[in-house]
């Protein structure tokens, strides 16, 4: 067994063995096995509980489009990096085409929204594959300042810790304010609030024991103690109280068959209907958005992964960027017809490549591992939600470290990165912080006189979000 593993994954050219790699790959599962259970709730959001078939299929599709890019990892590029639906993007996904429907109130709006956004998802996907194939996706990734790569995750960073803190509600709304600190005088609101905090302090305290077992399961382990005391809460306030039919695996498998994998198809009509979405150029916006965001998204992890594991050439670059790029495209076309948003390579790979996992065999070894969370499926629903949002505001903290790349010297790129968080938490859209802080960063390299030819990509992406704001209702 052990040469045909090594006649595989080259294991003893990578100076490993088959128990270190497995090792690894259970490493970065337990390290990412939470996205698991926040993904439905973060595509689906505040609908999660009244389309449950709709949340069963982003779990049931999520969990097979992580499977499918991981072994695309594993065979493809040989690396020890496991993939699975973005955090970040999956709660945009709900901000972009969940959201309305909710608001509209239409009959179907909510899930023709649902197929709406697997269709643009399949759409970015494919521009992907495209630009991985012919290589033009590294070029455009260097082309773009690098102020604007780094304040990008950390924008969604604090993007999707606000959506955590609106979850749990721990934020409320104010009609003249607009946000507020939840009333902590009454108890049946504050208690979802008070689970999600504790379960945040949990979870960093745990990433931060020096005890790598705690470290590498912190999220998951904060998850489910936060979902104890929620439980512990309820006994005392019948409010908080979960209820609703039983679910099965099988029953969940049924609402994937009937909404996931069909999905994207579906949703070709809705796209350019002009009315789920929006018009054509708001399409468009969402196609870069998706494209851009995973491309820095991608790229950052790979670099920092690789760097940690010694896989980097003369250049400084990952050994074989291109065909981890091209998994990670795979796995985002695969995941608009499995049913779930943006796939991309997962930072928490790094812990099982600081456990000595080397080849596509610890990647093989996760994706095995992801196989298995189907079976709790119907544990999902009994999860609230105060308790998978202590989880993105963590991510969020994690995500906020990219803004250190940013030369806080640099008026130019110090502003460029300012509005771009700034646009994304104010205006409640990742769109709109990319495309404000395009325009700043265009306007003022413009006015002080330090245009070159790598700022056409950035100057194309302003010039879009400039008709867009002209010609679309936000």
């Amino acid at each position: 067994m052990r040469n045909f593993l090594n006649k595989i994954f080259k294991l003893d050219e990578n100076q490993t063995t088959v128990r270190v790699e497995i090792t690894a790959g259970v490493t970065t599962f337990f390290a990412m096995c939470y996205i698991v259970l926040v993904n439905p709730s973060s595509m689906m959001g505040s609908a999660a509980e009244a389309y449950s078939s709709l949340r069963n299929a982003c779990y049931i599709g999520g969990i097979i489009a992580a499977v499918i890019a991981t072994l695309c990892m594993a065979f493809i590029a040989n690396k020890p990096f496991a993939l699975a639906a973005g955090m970040g993007l999956n709660s945009f996904f709900f901000v972009s085409f969940i959201l309305p429907g909710v608001l509209s109130g239409a009959e179907n709006g909510v899930q023709n929204g649902y197929y709406a956004g697997l269709t643009v998802i399949l759409i970015s996907g494919l521009i992907f594959l495209v630009l991985s194939v012919t290589g033009l996706r590294k070029y455009i990734a260097i082309s773009l300042p690098a102020c604007l790569k780094a304040a990008v995750p950390a924008g969604i960073g604090l993007f999707i810790a606000f959506l955590g803190l609106q979850n749990s509600g721990l934020v409320e709304n104010n009609e003249f304010t607009l946000v507020q600190l939840v009333d902590l005088t009454s108890w049946e609101h504050a208690a979802p609030a008070i689970v999600c905090f504790y379960g945040f302090i949990i979870i960093i305290v745990l990433a931060n024991s020096k005890y790598k077992v705690l470290r590498g399961g912190a999220v998951i382990f904060g998850i489910i103690s936060a979902t104890i005391i929620y439980y512990i809460f309820s006994i005392f306030t019948p409010s908080l109280r979960i209820s609703g039919d039983v679910l099965t695996v099988g029953n969940m498998f049924k609402d994937w068959a009937n909404h996931g994998i069909t999905g994207a198809i579906r949703g070709f009509q809705f796209v350019f209907d002009g009315h789920t979405i929006g018009s054509i150029l708001t399409v468009v916006m969402l196609v870069i958005t998706y494209s851009l965001v995973d491309m820095f998204d991608t790229i950052g992890t790979l670099y920092g992964a690789s760097a940690q594991a010694g896989m980097l050439d003369e250049n400084g670059d990952p050994v074989g960027i291109e065909k981890e790029m091209l998994c990670d495209a795979i796995g985002t076309v695969a995941g608009s017809f499995t049913g779930t948003s943006t796939i991309t390579t997962f930072v928490e790979s790094a812990s099982g490549v600081a456990a000595g996992g080397r080849t596509g065999l610890t990647a093989f070894t996760t994706a095995v591992l992801f196989i298995f969370m189907l079976a709790f499926g119907p544990i999902v629903k009994y999860i609230p939600s105060c308790a998978t949002a202590c989880a993105l505001i963590y991510v969020g903290v994690l995500m906020l470290r990219n803004i250190l790349s940013v030369d806080f010297t640099d008026g130019r790129g110090l502003a460029t990165a300012f509005m771009t968080l700034i646009m994304m938490i104010a205006t409640y859209s990742i769109t709109n912080g990319i495309m404000v802080g395009s325009i700043t960063y265009v306007l003022i390299t413009l006015l002080m006189g330090k245009y070159n030819k790598r700022d056409i990509v950035v100057t194309v992406i302003a010039c879009l979000g400039i008709l867009r704001f002209i010609f679309v209702k936000m």
